[in-house]
C-alpha cells in the first residue's frame, strides 16, 4: 500500500469511476473532487454522489480510504466557452478538426484547482481518467499535456506533485475489463448502473452498457467498449 494520499478528478462517469477504483487499491487516503462549470450534462454531479455512496457500501475494504468529496463552482469555464458542452448546439466537428464538445482549457483549469486543493490537503498525487487511445483529439488529454501540467505544478507549487492517468494508452473494452480486475462483477454492474456518460445529459433509455441517449459520441464510444469486451469475454 502506498502511504501517499491522493485527489481523484472525479465526474461520476465510467472512467473516473475506474480510476477511483485504482486510486483505492494503490493510496492510504483518496479524496475526489467534481467541477461544476455549467455544463449541459450536470445531471453527473448528482451521479456522481450516487457513485461514491455505492462504492462506500459495496466495497467495505475501500470505503476506510476514502475520504471527503469536493466540488468546486467554476461556472466562469461555461462563460467563456461556446461548446456543445455548454450551450445547446448540436455536435459537430469544427474547423480544426476537433468536435465542438472540446471545452478549451477544461482539463489544464480542472488540474489547476485540483493541485491547489491537494496542496491544501496534503495529497500528493492527482489521478485523472485523461486518454489518448480512446478520444476525441481533445490536446487537453494527450501524455504530453500532462507531463508538462506535473512539471509546472510541481515547480509552482514547489513541492513534487505527480498525475496519474491509468487510462492513457488503453481503450474502453480495456477500461471494462480493469474495472472487472478492480472490483469484480461488483464494480462493473455499479459503472453500468449509476456513472454517467451521455453528453446530453440523459438517463433514459436503459442499455446493457449504461443509460443514455445511445447516439452521442460519449455513449457511442461507451456501448462499443462494452461489446468488445462482452465479445472478449465470449468468444463464439
Amino acid at each position: 500500500m502506498n502511504t501517499h494520499k491522493a485527489i481523484v478528478l472525479f465526474s461520476g462517469g465510467q472512467d473516473s469511476t475506474t480510476c477511483l477504483a485504482w486510486a483505492l487499491e494503490r493510496y492510504e487516503r483518496v479524496e475526489t473532487v467534481g467541477f461544476d462549470y455549467g455544463q449541459k450534462h450536470r445531471i453527473e454531479l448528482d451521479c456522481r454522489l450516487a457513485v461514491l455512496a455505492r462504492v462506500r457500501e459495496a466495497f467495505p475494504h475501500w470505503a476506510p480510504r476514502l475520504g471527503e468529496d469536493h466540488l468546486l463552482e467554476i461556472g466562469v469555464l461555461g462563460q467563456i466557452s461556446d461548446t456543445a458542452l455548454t450551450r445547446d448546439a448540436q455536435i459537430v466537428l469544427q474547423a480544426d478538426g476537433l468536435p465542438n464538445t472540446f471545452v478549451p482549457g477544461r482539463n489544464l483549469l480542472f488540474l489547476t484547482l485540483a493541485a491547489a486543493l491537494a496542496y491544501r490537503r496534503g495529497c500528493e498525487v492527482l489521478v485523472g481518467g485523461m486518454c489518448e487511445t480512446d478520444y476525441s483529439g481533445y490536446p487537453d488529454c494527450r501524455d504530453a499535456t500532462m507531463k508538462a501540467m506535473q512539471a509546472a505544478l510541481s515547480l509552482g507549487l514547489a513541492r513534487p506533485l505527480a498525475i496519474e492517468t491509468p487510462l492513457m494508452w488503453i481503450d474502453k473494452a480495456a477500461t471494462w475489463q480493469l474495472a472487472a480486475d478492480l472490483g469484480g462483477e461488483a464494480l462493473v454492474d455499479l459503472v453500468r448502473k449509476e456513472t454517467h456518460t451521455c453528453y446530453l445529459g440523459q438517463r433514459e433509455p436503459r442499455h446493457d452498457w449504461g443509460a443514455g441517449c445511445g447516439t452521442c459520441p460519449a455513449c457511442a464510444l461507451r456501448a462499443a467498449g462494452y461489446r468488445a469486451w462482452q465479445a472478449a469475454q465470449n468468444p463464439s
